[in-house]
């Protein structure tokens, strides 16, 4: 062997050991074509009324290596568990994405249809109103699995740049309410942003996150919120381009100043003002120098069963009934009626969380539910503040996800209130740890 041809094979086998990546993504319009009831705040009392801004369902898709992975984001206010299985079961079965590599997250959107069974505590729908959230829930799906085909079909060489940048509108609402302005009100203004580009660096597809709700409007029109309004503002800026909206840990976050129960104009020019903000955040990013992603995409999922605290019994919950009224006596009512079909009410609950490492540069961190911002806050302090993506909202909206020092404050997220989510009493103050110990696991697994 010649010199020469050493130094030619040692030059190259770095080259080779890295896979290639290939990148597309979708966006389809799932906007309603008939009225029907809004998702998120029980306060509303009949159906929609118009459409501020289209919503959409949108897929990114990643191949290495003859392995696809889809991460899908929504415009909804969540999913519910039977969605989750036809969803992920159809997009394995046509296009070979197993579970672990399959990311479903929604913005968690408060002026989003009502589908499945997500929230359905909260509304008391007549028959014929059921049979249009049923329609949608329905053709939603279908929706969903053509948008990871589509990203799929778009599969083509691709290069993968991550950074952050900052936004700072959301306020820690738990400090907000009244009396809280004695809590710390932590907040995550991180704004994560992952660039699709072709080879020669034409800007293809951007997935950026936030941890806030997306409660910015609040009326009977369909619309996108803020986020809506930021994919729109990055779609024009950046003509061809297919922006997803990644929520982050927002449980105990809000778009604050906002204007409840309106959807007039000056609350869109709030929503309308908070994604121009949180759009410019990614332009700033993306207008400066980012890290190319190399290294191979590992992923990781895993279920945990997540314990509640000592669940009320009978005589408890007969006696709130007779204190209930409206939307809490449905809530009341229907953990007596599982209690008496069932003999007990349940001691915990499946919790999936998901691991995505993009080689060297990020780790993504899929947790359920509404996480409150600990969660973020907590995961970059432990795997590095610069290249960690923390998500919640993935998978079954189930309920609040709190930290432990939000279970210890007391309050909305994650203590009071759990049966509007039908669930019997609030987590276990294992639950943060519990969390914790499986992410960490699923990084191990990952080469975190």
């Amino acid at each position: 062997m010649t010199p020469m041809f050493f130094r030619f094979l040692v030059l190259c086998l770095p080259l080779a050991a890295q896979p290639l990546w290939e990148a597309g993504a979708a966006k389809v319009d799932v906007t309603p074509a008939e009225p029907i009831w809004l998702s998120g705040y029980a306060s509303r009392i009949r159906a929609s009324e118009g459409v501020t801004e289209k919503i959409y369902v949108k897929a990114a898709a990643f191949r290495q290596n003859g392995r696809t992975s889809v991460l899908m984001t929504s415009d909804l206010q969540g999913l519910d568990v039977a969605m989750i299985a036809n969803v992920a079961t159809r997009i394995d079965k046509q296009f070979g994405v197993p579970r672990e590599r399959l990311v479903l997250n929604y913005s968690h959107n408060h002026s989003a249809p009502v589908t499945g069974q997500v929230l359905h505590l909260y509304y008391n729908l007549s028959g014929a109103e059921r049979d249009v959230v049923d329609r949608y829930t329905n053709w939603l799906q279908d929706r969903m699995v053509q948008a990871a085909g589509e990203a799929i079909a778009a599969l083509a060489p691709a290069e993968l740049w991550f950074e952050q940048g900052l936004a700072g509108f959301a306020v820690n609402r738990r400090r907000a309410r009244p009396g809280g302005r004695a809590l710390y009100g932590p907040v995550d203004h991180d704004v994560p942003v992952l660039a699709i580009r072709a080879p020669e660096g034409r800007l293809r597809a951007v997935l950026f996150g936030y941890s806030c709700h997306t409660t910015a409007l609040s009326g009977y029109k369909i619309s996108g919120d803020y986020a809506g309004y930021a994919q729109a503002a990055l779609e024009t800026r950046y003509a061809g381009v297919t922006a997803l909206f990644v929520q982050g840990c927002g449980g105990d976050a809000n778009p604050l100043p906002r204007i409840m129960n309106s959807d007039g104009p000056e609350a869109v020019g709030l929503a309308a003002g908070y994604g121009t903000i949180l759009a410019r955040a990614v332009e700033a990013v993306l207008r400066a120098p980012m890290q190319a992603v190399k290294g191979e995409l590992k992923t990781a999922y895993a279920v945990i069963d997540v314990p509640f605290r000592k669940a009320p019994t009978r005589e408890a919950l007969e006696a709130r009934l007779r204190q209930a009224q409206g939307g809490k006596r449905r809530q009341i009512q229907y953990l007596l009626d599982k209690l008496t079909k069932e003999g007990k009410l349940p001691e915990s609950h499946p919790y999936p969380i998901q691991v995505w490492r993009f080689g060297g540069t990020m780790t993504f961190i899929g947790l359920t539910g509404e996480a409150v911002v600990d969660y973020c806050l907590r995961f970059k302090r432990e795997f590095g503040n610069d290249g960690t993506w923390v998500a919640g909202y993935n998978n079954e909206l189930l309920s609040y996800i709190p930290s432990l020092r939000v279970l210890r404050e007391g309050g909305y997220e994650g203590v009071e209130d759990m049966d509007e989510y039908g669930l019997p009493a609030p987590y276990a103050e294992e639950l943060e740890e519990l969390i914790a110990g499986k992410v960490k696991e699923l990084a191990g697994l990952t080469g975190q």
